[in-house]
């Protein structure tokens, strides 16, 4: 094993080298420059405390490390006269053609493999984005504060095999309309997380935060085309589109475990194919807080063990809603959930869709600011309804009296063992008891978001971290 250590003419360049690893030390900007640019595979940059303004992206190479001090020491951001053009964006989402991939502070070599980013802040506003990827696999983002980009924070495609923890995203794309394109508002936007055709990967424990958007601009917290055997957890995303996963083919990908302010949104046409392991999305043990929570349709779907707690003052939206026209086939499943204020109700889709079973929920609706007195679910007149079932749930309405169905045809649903309070239009269906339990099969205790910083016991939640900080 060999060790030594050397003094660039730059200033105080310290690296050390064995036969399998080197590693620098960097404390000016001209050295990182040069670490990264002049670096081999697998080395290891550390940077030290403090700014650096780059003019170009960092480019990282295979197996290499980039490390600073500590999100709140090292700061890596752009230099006055570094200023894209906004004439790209929004960029074309599924191609890299015609996107502007150098408008980025880091820019991954492409089919750059075990690259590993941590310990740093990486801010904007000027740019696009923080990070960019083409075909990483192995990819590692730790410990990093991702502020003020235009579009996306992290912009990939086909990562494979990531871990994307422990970060905490402010801003992190999504404002491209106030960076320079007159006139335009809303429209496609980006998000903190945008990638590509993910695969085999995971993203968990990171904030997302939203401070410098007008309310009306859509943004993103995580927005993925085409996910495959990944998983989505711990994380607490304040922004009113909390994941966004629409139209691929997404297969075996878990949401669980998070804190979201905002919509789940999973939305194919038609609902999609179905994989060979009969599951798109599980979506399960999360702390939903917006009336309009999960866009639908999606074939092969299991949503269960959440928590749904809605402000009666916040109404607009169904739970769930689907609002194509492509028939869709199912299979989806909505389970073992507790539902506090639906707003307009808890299922509203519009095109056909069969094979739905909603069983052992436990569902109290309360007077809303409208108020509401629509029916609770709505279906397609379209629909088999001989594949359709609502049984074993716990439905009351407290104040307002609220019927299960909204249209004629939806009575053609299998409705059975339900504990119904309050319920208006019971005399529309027989509801035949059975011996199967009603409600909830278990107790619903789970911890979620950051750190598992949430506490859910039944319709109760401990305090956030952030609620401590407010007080």
């Amino acid at each position: 094993m060999i060790s030594f250590k050397f003094l660039i003419a730059a200033g105080l360049f310290v690296a050390f080298a064995t036969s399998d690893v080197f590693a620098a030390e960097v404390a000016t900007l001209k050295e990182l420059v040069a670490a990264i640019r002049d670096g081999q595979e697998g080395d290891t940059v550390e940077v030290t405390a403090g700014i650096y303004r780059l003019q170009e992206p960092l480019e990282l190479k295979s197996g290499m490390t980039l490390r600073g001090a500590g999100a709140d020491k090292t700061v890596i951001t752009h230099a006055d006269d570094w200023k894209p053009s906004t004439k790209t964006l929004p960029d074309p989402e599924m191609t890299t053609k015609g996107m502007d991939t150098y408008a980025y502070l880091i820019r991954l070599a492409n089919r750059a493999s075990g690259v590993t980013i941590s310990d740093l802040t990486l801010k904007g506003p000027q740019l696009h984005g923080a990070v960019f990827g083409f075909e990483n696999e192995d990819l590692h983002l730790h410990d990093l504060r991702i502020r003020d980009f235009l579009w996306s924070g992290i912009r990939t495609f086909a990562m494979k095999r990531a871990k994307i923890h422990d970060c905490d995203f402010v801003d992190a794309g999504g404002r491209w309309q106030r960076g320079g394109t007159p006139g335009v508002k809303g429209g496609i936007t980006g998000g903190a997380i945008f990638a590509i055709w993910m695969k085999e990967s995971e993203i968990a424990h990171n904030r997302f935060r939203r401070t410098q958007m007008e309310k009306e601009n859509e943004f993103y917290g995580i927005k993925c085309r085409q996910g495959k055997q990944s998983r989505i957890h711990h994380n607490t995303i304040e922004v009113n589109f909390s994941i966004e996963m629409p139209f691929e083919n997404d297969e075996d990908v878990e949401i669980d475990h998070n804190i979201c302010h905002g919509t789940i949104s999973i939305p194919k046409h038609a609902g999609g194919p179905v994989p060979e392991s009969n599951r798109t999305f599980h979506i399960h043990h999360n702390y939903m807080r917006h009336s309009y929570s999960i866009e639908f349709v999606r074939n092969g779907v299991e949503i269960d063990h959440n928590l749904f707690d809605f402000d009666t003052k916040q109404d607009v939206g169904n739970l769930i809603s689907g609002f194509g026209k492509a028939p869709a086939k199912g299979p989806a499943s909505f389970h073992n959930n507790l539902v506090s204020n639906p707003g307009r109700g808890v299922i509203w889709i519009n095109e056909p869709y069969n094979r739905l079973v909603v069983r052992n929920n436990h569902i109290v609706t309360r007077t809303t600011a409208t108020p509401r007195k629509e029916g609770l679910f709505g279906f397609s007149p379209d629909c088999d309804f001989s594949t359709i079932a609502i049984r074993n749930n716990f439905i009351e309405c407290k104040g307002q009296p609220r019927p299960l169905m909204r249209n004629d045809e939806s009575y053609g649903a299998t409705i059975q063992n339900n504990r119904l309070e309050n319920v208006s239009d019971t005399d529309r269906y027989e509801n035949l008891p059975t011996d199967a339990q009603i409600g909830l099969e278990t107790p619903l205790f789970f911890q979620c978001g950051v750190h598992e910083e949430l506490t859910v016991n039944g319709w109760e939640t401990g305090r956030t971290v952030q609620d401590v900080e407010q007080e």
